[in-house]
């Protein structure tokens, strides 16, 4: 973006501007730093969720091929009583897939590239500043 800093005349004002965007630039790092921990932490979670979910998945579909064939009792019963604990199971893993797995790495990602935006932003208008600074330096005094 194009920065209207021709309107710039004290070095003072300069000065101003720089340690705001300093401060700004070091807010949007931190964050950048911590979105990518939770980035490798998600990357890690997701794999070990993903496979849990596809094996929970091909168990139910097991116990769903098993519980048709069996005739009423305990035993159907029990496999009923199974067939609902790996439901849930699933519905949990899901969730979590969702708040800590690829669902939230992607998410995350895409945080992380929408603040190197930002850092590049901030970047520009600190060159920005600092060459209306050096302009304003070597002007000769009227």
């Amino acid at each position: 973006m194009t920065y209207s800093v021709q309107n710039l005349t004290l070095v003072a004002d300069c000065d101003v501007l720089l340690a705001l965007a300093a401060k700004e630039k070091a807010d949007l790092d931190f964050k950048r730093l911590s979105d990518e921990r939770l980035r490798e932490k998600f990357a890690e979670s997701s794999i070990a969720i993903d496979a849990e979910l596809q094996g929970v998945i091909a168990e139910l579909a097991a116990v769903e091929t098993v519980l048709a064939t069996l005739p009423e009792g305990q035993v159907r019963e029990d496999t009923k009583d199974r067939k609902t604990r790996l439901e849930f199971r699933k519905f949990t893993l899901e969730n979590r897939r969702e708040t800590s797995g690829t669902v939230a790495l992607l998410g995350k990602e895409m945080d992380i590239e929408r603040t190197n935006g930002e850092i590049a932003e901030v970047d520009g208008f600190i060159a920005a500043i600092d060459a209306r600074k050096t302009a304003i330096i070597s002007q000769p005094p009227n």
